[in-house]
């Protein structure tokens, strides 16, 4: 136990830097559209939502750890030595993104790394994988729902006399996305683990734009006779409110990530028996990520908040609601997901309200060209330095 000492405490601080830079790079999903609507000032809008983030774990269950632990790799491929690398890799990924403005997924991140540490260590039988009943649970109403999606959508299009295919293609996308999420609200698909964090990076930005979509819709005809000030008086104190609501889910969410890692470290050390998180672990690492939001990822900011679309208050506050129900359904169904891909999708159903040339599209394929690529490059330079890394301690 004595040899494993040094490992497990540089784990810990590692831990603790990953919830730093998830801070970092993500204090820009909280703050984006208050700062794009000077609803609050960026120094004030970061000191509260770094509050929120710290205060998020303790609100919400520790179900998002247990699976970063417990539900992506086996304890055959989580050792002292792969937890850490894979710590490691996702720092260094998150810290280059944040540095060139790129919103990257700490979550990603993270999963890509005990990926690749874990099939390094423990081979590809390391890897937990979903059964067959619940893929096949997937595929049925994911189809279902892409029919109906693409029924409904092509006969209102074609009502209007616009390109029935393209409404029919975006149905069918919509509905194969919107399906999942209710059956598990219903209790029909139990989703974790890795299928779940698979599945909801297409499926969080997808459902994001469409409820920002139509919450704009609504909110506009109710307030169609309204004039701007009237409008900025009434939702720029909601918008706030809905971005700390946000901001409390985010750390619930991706401030767990340390959490399952520490706690992951402490159990396959031995030093804890079973895994049962413990309060410290909690505390430090809310700490982290409040810290992490406080220094701010400015550049990130400015792509989010300027770079897709620009946006009222009102549109500010319905993107900020829209994510923030992705992020808490998420988090009590224990899924990692990425609040990058959730509020994005979100701001570019807002922006899509006024046409589609009111959103960015080369910033938006930017974007997701990083959310589809981070956890393939998180697996790659996990796997290479658990070798490297290997390698270099033998020949101390």
């Amino acid at each position: 136990m004595t040899g494993l000492e040094p490992i497990i405490l540089f784990g810990v601080i590692l831990a603790l830097a990953l919830n730093f830079v998830n801070g970092l790079n993500d204090a820009s999903h909280s703050i984006a559209t208050v700062v794009a609507t000077k609803a609050l000032s960026p120094g004030r809008a970061v000191f509260f939502t770094a509050i929120c983030n710290m205060v998020g774990p303790f609100i919400f269950t520790t179900a998002v750890a247990t699976t970063i632990g417990t539900a992506i790799v086996s304890q055959s491929g989580l050792t002292p030595l792969s937890i850490v690398v894979a710590m490691g890799a996702a720092i260094i990924l998150v810290f280059v993104a944040t540095r060139a403005g790129i919103p990257l997924s700490s979550s990603h991140a993270l999963v890509g790394g005990l990926l690749g540490t874990g099939i390094a260590a423990g081979g590809l039988s390391a890897v937990l994988l979903p059964g067959w009943t619940v893929l096949g649970q997937v595929v049925l109403y994911g189809f279902i729902g892409a029919v109906t999606g693409a029924v409904l959508l092509g006969v209102f299009t074609s009502s209007f006399h616009e390109d029935i295919r393209l409404g029919a293609m975006l149905g069918a996308i919509c509905g194969a996305a919107l399906i999942i999420p209710v059956m598990m609200l219903a209790g029909v698909i139990r989703l974790s683990g890795l299928l779940g964090i698979v599945l909801f990076i297409f499926i969080s930005p997808i459902i994001g734009m469409v409820g920002a979509f139509l919450f704009d819709i609504i909110i506009s005809h109710l307030f169609k006779h309204s004039r701007q000030n009237h409008m900025k008086r009434i939702f720029q104190p909601l918008h706030v409110l809905a971005c700390l609501a946000q901001a409390t889910a985010h750390g619930a969410n991706d401030g767990q990530h340390a959490v399952g890692v520490i706690t992951a470290l402490l159990v396959s050390s031995g030093i804890l028996l079973t895994f049962a998180v413990p309060s410290w672990v909690i505390l430090v690492s809310a700490i982290a990520i409040g810290l992490g939001t406080c220094f701010g990822g400015w550049q990130v900011v400015d792509k989010m908040a300027r770079g897709i679309t620009k946006i009222r208050p009102y549109q500010g506050f319905c993107a900020a609601t829209a994510s923030s129900a992705i992020l808490v359904m998420v988090t009590q169904n224990g899924i990692p997901v990425s609040s990058t891909h959730a509020i994005n999708g979100a701001i570019i159903g807002v922006g899509a309200t006024r046409g589609k040339n009111a959103v960015q599209w080369r910033v938006v394929r930017e974007m997701m060209e990083a959310w589809i690529i981070t956890i393939p490059l998180a697996v790659v330079v996990a796997f290479a330095g658990y070798f490297v890394v290997s390698f270099a301690l033998a020949a101390v």
